[in-house]
């Protein structure tokens, strides 16, 4: 295994291009750290509510949905091989106060994908290479998984709290992490992607420098607007529109794409059903579902 190489982060570019939207803005890089999104749930819940993008070079318990693990490196990949970061983690939390929370992960999933691809093919052409499943995973191709969104968020407690209360502000964490090179898929039913396959040239600190300000942008447009205007957007890029689906619960059905408040439609032979519940999983038919 080749020892890793230092990283050069854009930090300071970021800070530059975010501070002026998101006055008292942070950008710290740990070495490693269990989770960055726990990290920044632990100081928010400890009063430290400020507006940060914490990245990590590895974390030993990264988290996804349902509190699955994410994995930042493992044996026996092009990245143990050559030094390189595997992956691109990264949380970043603020307050934020919308009228409705519907659809936030999914408006996160479309800026991060128009980050990372962002030229469409012509209507009528090829799909989009990137493409978003609901609710907050990023595809490669229609069928692997590129990447994972987690969107937490604390109340305001300590000092910081003083006014909050009534005006709906809470401390939201978005954590984001991205494959950048090739992985195992032992046990998958297919193999995880890898932004390589992409773009060879964008590494951690070239994926990171192209997603963190139009992030930054998209948070505070869904506070003001919520997530209906993302809503063509996202569909320009939804993988699972027109397919068969299973849901968690024992439901199938034919996916019909998502509403304007982030719902996923799903046509079943009872009628069409509106998804919203963060413990159903979906999967195009002929995949298995994850295990609770």
């Amino acid at each position: 295994m080749r020892a890793q190489q230092p990283v050069r982060w854009p930090a300071e570019d970021i800070w530059l291009a975010v501070e002026p939207l998101l006055p008292g803005f942070t950008v710290e890089v740990l070495p490693s750290i269990d989770s960055t999104s726990t990290e920044l749930m632990r100081r928010a819940r400890a009063g430290r509510a400020e507006p940060t993008l914490l990245v990590a070079e590895a974390q030993t318990a990264g988290r996804g949905r349902m509190g699955r693990p994410w994995q930042s490196q493992a044996e026996g990949t092009e990245a143990e091989r050559t030094g390189a970061l595997p992956s691109l983690m990264f949380s970043l939390g603020l307050p934020l106060a919308p009228a409705d929370w519907s659809g936030l992960s999914l408006a996160v999933g479309v800026s991060v994908a128009e980050s990372l691809q962002p030229v469409l093919p012509a209507p009528g052409g090829a799909t989009p290479r990137i493409g978003l499943k609901w609710p907050n995973d990023l595809w490669l191709d229609g069928d692997r998984k590129l990447g994972g969104i987690l969107v937490e968020t604390a109340s305001f407690v300590g000092p910081q709290a003083a006014g909050t209360a009534q005006s709906g502000v809470r401390y939201v964490v978005v954590g984001i992490g991205i494959n950048l090179l090739p992985r195992p898929g032992d046990g998958m039913n297919t193999p995880p992607a890898s932004l390589s396959e992409v773009d060879p040239a964008l590494d951690a600190p070239a994926a990171l420098a192209r997603i963190a300000a139009p992030l930054v942008a998209t948070l505070q447009a869904f506070e003001r607007h919520g997530f209906a205007p993302v809503q063509p957007r996202f569909a320009r890029r939804d993988v699972l529109a027109g397919r068969d689906v299973t849901l968690s619960d024992g439901q199938a059905g034919s996916a019909r794409g998502v509403a304007t408040d982030g719902a996923l439609q799903v046509q079943t032979p009872g009628g069409l059903q509106s998804v919203t519940s963060s413990e159903i999983s979906v999967r195009p038919a002929g995949q298995a579902l994850p295990r609770p």
